[in-house]
């Protein structure tokens, strides 16, 4: 978890620092979704017969808005709880990406949120062993592989700089071979803030 923890300080002090740079629109969301990939019958390849499907995901997101409505933005999503790999070996995957953002505004309360970039799955499985080296413990190994994401949303300001935005993403895994895809989509919704103008 030491890394999810790092994971968030490093979006709210880039969003902290976007917003003193006088950024015109910095957004910062925690988010309640969930994961949908191909089942373990349609493996196919090299690909092994479990799927990534189900789970509680929670994710934060932030972006800086600074050229006509364009900029940057990333977000780490994890599964809440563990599951089983093969009906043996407790796992967790964890979710980052680092993207462009174009969010052009549609009135007064909505906003349009699109997203492209890359980043990294990151799954632990737990071993049941200790390993411990000179900075600190973990009890699994990490199997990682680089992504593509893409990602939809549509920000309804429901209270001032508040807003509430249903979502979806698309991962692109590469040599993702512990499951039965490269592919596997998120979508939830997000409870967000807007620092800046949000029209």
């Amino acid at each position: 978890m030491r890394s999810l923890r790092l994971a968030g300080l490093v979006i709210l002090f880039w969003a902290a620092g976007a917003a003193t740079a006088r950024a015109q629109q910095v957004d910062v969301a925690f988010g309640a979704t969930t994961l949908v990939a191909p089942a373990a019958s349609e493996a196919s390849g090299n690909h092994f017969p479990q799927s990534l499907t189900g789970g509680f995901y929670p994710n934060f997101s932030g972006d800086v808005l600074f050229f006509h409505h364009f900029g940057i933005g990333a977000s780490v999503s994890w599964r809440a709880s563990r599951s089983l790999y093969q009906n043996l070996v407790p796992y967790r995957p964890l979710l980052y990406d680092f993207n462009a953002v174009f969010a052009p505004p549609l009135g007064h309360h909505v906003q349009p949120e699109f997203q492209a970039g890359l980043g990294a799955e990151s799954v632990r499985f737990y071993t049941g062993t200790l390993n411990c080296n000179l900075v600190s413990c973990t009890n699994y190994v990490s199997s990682n592989h680089f992504l593509g994401h893409f990602a939809v949303g549509l920000r309804y300001y429901v209270w001032g700089h508040v807003f509430v935005r249903p979502e979806a993403h698309l991962y692109l895994v590469n040599n993702n071979q512990e499951f039965s895809s490269a592919r596997a989509v998120r979508f939830g919704i997000s409870l967000g803030y807007t620092l800046g103008p949000s029209e």
